[in-house]
């Protein structure tokens, strides 16, 4: 079974909590071996009023940032699952949902208590001039 599915169900957690406003930040990590790429870090940035995601790449040695819509994001990101990340973590207000990759490679979708207490700046910033 192709854990495709169980991530496009994740993706639309993270779009929930975007439109909801109780986004704080998403991160991919738990690579498979030692990998150049250590972490993505996905945050929410808003450029002259228009909304898009500063999706970072951190390697061993540098940074490499890109902006993208929440469609582009998901397109972007999705190929970096299982090569060379196996957990998604996404924070929210409301609670933190992980997708994960066992040793088979099927995935599943757990929340737990909430990390953050608050929405990211950009989304409480969107919140306030209601975008």
């Amino acid at each position: 079974m192709s854990f495709e599915p169980v991530f496009a169900e994740f993706w639309g957690k993270v779009k929930q909590s975007i439109a909801d406003k109780t986004y704080a930040k998403l991160t991919l990590a738990k690579t498979i071996g030692d990998t150049d790429l250590k972490n993505i870090y996905v945050r929410p940035v808003l450029n002259d009023g228009v909304f898009s995601l500063s999706v970072t790449a951190r390697y061993k040695t540098e940074e490499i940032e890109s902006f993208h819509t929440l469609d582009e994001a998901f397109i972007v990101l999705a190929p970096y699952m299982n090569n060379p990340f196996l957990t998604a973590l996404l924070f929210t207000t409301e609670n933190d949902i992980t997708f994960k990759l066992n040793k088979k490679r099927v995935g599943s979708i757990i929340e737990q208590a909430p990390t953050f207490k608050n929405a990211s700046d950009v989304i409480l910033e969107m919140k306030e001039k209601g975008l």
